[in-house]
């Protein structure tokens, strides 16, 4: 098998979910205690989070390439990004990477074509909601992705920096994330919705909600998974 690289820290409760999950499905599919290696470069959010804030993308592709760059040192045979705000560079990153990528966009893009979907709600951080790095690429494809309004788009930002990032998870804040995508489903008809941080699956799952969810991390962690046994 392949020895899997992840870019991971951003944030560490969903970096910890990607290890459980990868795992997990080895440990199913091969219906024993083997499993890949898996090297894990766990960066500082912070950094992240500045390069954003500032749009600095030339800096933040290199920032992401030079980690790839120490997952291929460490002897990694691909890599992943193990969340969904830094993919705003994904091709930039893609175009000077060392090694093969596996995108959680074009990922949750081919989960959502396989399921028939064509009008989707996204929720993650505000980077990625105001960003059109999912809107642009799933529209190629004719699917319309639409996002909360601006107060929404600031709650959800704020509880995933205030707490979920933090591994808090309340009941009050699960409700209202909820309350939301139903406000989206009334307002946008929505058939899905993506839940485009890897932390909101944490918090969310398709038992609480009236509509379904494309949780990123399940469908990330799978693509990474067949792509290690395709590659094998």
């Amino acid at each position: 098998m392949k020895k899997i690289g992840i870019v991971g820290g951003l944030g560490p409760e969903a970096t910890v979910d990607y290890y459980k999950r990868i795992v997990q499905f080895f440990h199913e599919h091969n219906n024993g205690l083997s499993a890949p290696e898996i090297i894990i470069y766990s960066a500082d959010m912070p950094q992240l989070l500045k390069l954003v804030t500032e749009q600095n993308w030339d800096s933040l592709a290199k920032w992401l390439i030079n980690k790839i760059a120490a997952l291929k040192s460490a002897g990694a045979d691909f890599a992943v990004i193990s969340a969904n705000t830094p993919h705003i560079v994904f091709e930039k990153v893609q175009a000077q990477s060392p090694l093969p990528l596996i995108s959680i966009v074009e990922a949750t893009l081919k989960s959502a074509k396989a399921a028939g979907l064509k009008n989707l709600g996204l929720l993650g951080t505000k980077f990625t909601m105001q960003s059109t790095f999912f809107n642009d690429r799933f529209a190629k494809d004719g699917i319309a992705v639409v996002v909360p309004n601006a107060y929404e788009q600031q709650y959800i930002h704020e509880k995933l920096m205030s707490e979920i990032e933090l591994g808090i998870f309340t009941d009050a804040t699960r409700r209202q994330l909820l309350s939301i995508i139903e406000d989206m489903r009334e307002r946008h008809n929505i058939d899905a919705a993506i839940l485009g941080c890897t932390e909101l699956p944490l918090i969310l799952d398709d038992e609480t909600s009236k509509i379904p969810f494309l949780n990123t991390t399940e469908i990330h962690v799978a693509a990474i998974c067949q792509y290690c046994i395709q590659a094998a």
